[in-house]
């Protein structure tokens, strides 16, 4: 027997009630247009928080391989 079944049943399901609002989506335009300096400025602040420890992580591999004591 699948479980494969059930559990498209059961994503259905889900899909259908949402209990919880994933998300507060608008079809309207933007009350306040964005500069470019302003965009700049958000998607460099988005990639070091995200890719900046990420990219630490990464560097240091080895480093976390290695057991200290």
């Amino acid at each position: 027997m699948s479980l494969l079944p059930t559990a498209s049943r059961l994503f259905k399901s889900a899909l259908k009630t949402r209990l919880v609002p994933v998300a507060n989506v608008t079809f309207k335009p933007a009350k306040e247009v964005l500069s470019a300096g302003e965009q700049v400025i958000a998607m460099t602040t988005l990639f070091v928080t995200i890719l900046g420890p990420s990219g630490w992580i990464l560097a240091h591999l080895e480093d976390y391989k290695h057991k200290k004591e």
